[in-house]
């Protein structure tokens, strides 16, 4: 006898057939549950980001924990590093709050990261030269004669900026193209350094490196799409601290000089002037005097050269400031701590470094952006 059994939309017929029926419905969650499994295991994240939690194969649930990495500089008053610095010299702030020094040394340092920038706009074609040969020098000082670890990218800029030269550890490479360059063209300095710290996001985790831009350029900037301020924000980013060395005209002001001078405090690097000091020698600046001005100020006598134009000797020390730059490099401090608020919520944590040590100048990282994939 057959029986009609009603289901949602169905009507089957039962009879010879119901077994054969009843054993495919049996086995219907079986299956749709082993279709489930695989489709969770391919859409599975296969890692975690710093503010996630992940369980081990003990059962354990484990969590990312921030490192603060703050390369430190400490200088007396003549520019010299400050060496004979302990742990307990040092204090940490972070949005005004004090922090637990996790780990101090000064020896081995984590390897520099460094973007060389120079301007070639056609005010620098008095200078090229001279800039040149100071780029050189400096890449030298860093890549040769103190640590191969150590890499510099080469960027130079007018109108627009241009990567002559990616990370590389090859001094011979870079002096290479550092000796092609030629000056011609406008200028766009910020457009210039956003970019150079947009590839410093790619430079390597943060607390393994110390990453540093050295801008060589008179501070002016008349073309770029980026404000000073996006520049700055964008060193912020990258966690990068810019280190501008002036290259103006000697005797005449420079309106320039103080928005060097603002990128470099704002991002935890420094200015130098090298021709700045009418006289004395000071490794802060790299400036060793050789001349004085005449008394109406106007015109540059030293060495005879009665212009307010460079002369060669005068020129040479920009090389002066390099080398000053290099001594503080290979003198820093690295501090690390872990900072008491692990919320990864995207703002910017500003850090402050307090030395005990009276009459110094500290320069280091002014802070980070709490993000997970720092």
């Amino acid at each position: 006898m057959l029986r009609k059994v009603m289901f949602p939309g169905f009507l089957i017929r039962l009879g010879a057939r119901a077994v054969v029926l009843a054993a495919i419905l049996a086995a219907a969650p079986a299956v749709m549950c082993a279709r489930s499994s695989k489709r969770t295991a391919t859409t599975a994240p296969a890692a975690f980001s710093a503010s996630q939690v992940a369980p081990t194969n003990a059962g354990k649930i484990v969590r990312k924990v921030i490192v603060i990495n703050v390369p430190v500089s400490v200088l007396n008053k003549r520019g010299f590093p400050v060496i004979d610095l302990t742990r307990k010299d040092f204090e940490v702030f972070e949005d005004g709050k004090r922090q637990s020094i996790t780990y101090f040394r000064q020896e081995p340092l984590p390897p520099l990261r460094i973007g060389l920038v120079l301007d070639t706009s056609n005010s620098m074609k008095m200078q090229m030269k001279f800039e040149r040969d100071a780029a050189s020098e400096f890449v030298y000082n860093i890549l040769a004669a103190q640590n191969a670890r150590n890499k510099i990218f080469l960027e130079t800029f007018d109108e627009s900026s241009n990567l002559v030269q990616d990370f590389t550890s090859d001094p011979d490479l870079l002096n290479t193209k550092i000796r092609s360059l030629k000056a011609g063209g406008g200028k766009a300095l910020y457009d210039a350094i956003y970019n150079a710290c947009e590839k410093m996001l790619h430079a390597g985790p943060p607390e393994d490196t110390r990453r540093l831009l050295v801008v060589i350029s008179d501070g002016l900037d008349v073309q770029s799409k980026h404000t000073m301020a996006e520049a700055i924000s964008m060193a912020h980013r990258a966690e990068t601290a810019i280190y501008t060395i002036g290259n103006s005209t000697y005797g005449f002001a420079n309106p320039g000089d103080k928005y060097l001078r603002e990128l470099a405090e704002d991002t935890g690097g420094g200015s130098f002037f090298p021709l700045e000091k009418e006289v004395g020698a000071d490794l802060a600046t790299g400036y060793l005097s050789h001349g004085t001005m005449d008394p109406s100020g106007y015109e540059n006598i030293g060495l005879g050269a009665r212009s307010g134009i460079y002369t060669a000797e005068r020129l040479m020390h920009l090389s002066d400031a390099l080398q000053s730059l290099g001594r503080e490099l290979h003198s820093q401090y690295s501090i690390g701590y872990t900072p008491t608020d692990q919320n990864l919520d995207g703002t910017y944590r500003r850090i402050r470094v307090v030395v005990r040590r009276r009459d110094v100048k500290v320069r280091y990282k002014t802070g980070y952006f709490a993000l997970a994939n720092r």
